[in-house]
């Protein structure tokens, strides 16, 4: 792991985990991301990168809890749809309120296993593996809710897209 500190981090398609740590007294961010050597520290924590990166993408985190609610009703622990169009759909593992909150890339998990003391190792696609202090039945609730919310929303975007193909906001003339 690269052991530097960077100032910021914004999420992209490799980002597979934003955990939550504390380094030095400091709450952090700990980035993980698809490939070799790819991680390091942010000095931002795991809510303030998943803000700024929902702002990137013309919302806010909050915005982005908001539409979720309005989509499918979840309003605690809310999954997000950073990017829906590049498959950047994250999960908390607990409230985002929470200083231990790390937020979880559901395209990029595999699967999950049950450790004792309410660990529960998280398994993702590329056999890359962390560890974290959440208990299993919360962790599979968190990945259920998030793929009945990705359901819905890409239902709602292909019926959109179905049912509307001929209209044009704004046609330039």
């Amino acid at each position: 792991m690269n052991e530097s500190l960077k100032l910021n981090y914004e999420v992209n398609p490799s980002t597979l985990a934003i955990i939550a740590k504390e380094l030095d007294g400091r709450h952090v961010a700990w980035i993980m991301e698809d490939g070799e050597d790819a991680d390091y520290y942010v000095r931002q924590s795991p809510r303030k990168i998943m803000d700024v990166t929902c702002r990137f993408f013309g919302s806010s985190l909050k915005g982005r809890q908001d539409g979720t609610k309005d989509v499918c009703g979840i309003s605690h622990k809310a999954p997000i749809s950073i990017d829906s169009s590049s498959g950047m759909y994250f999960f908390p593992t607990t409230s985002p309120n929470n200083v231990n909150c790390s937020w979880i890339a559901h395209s990029h998990l595999d699967r999950i296993n049950k450790l004792p003391e309410h660990f529960t190792e998280l398994v993702f696609k590329n056999g890359r593996t962390v560890i974290l202090k959440v208990s299993y039945g919360s962790m599979i609730n968190q990945i259920q809710r998030t793929a009945q919310f990705r359901y819905l929303l890409d239902k709602r975007i292909k019926d959109l897209l179905r049912n509307r193909s001929d209209f044009v906001a704004e046609p330039f003339m």
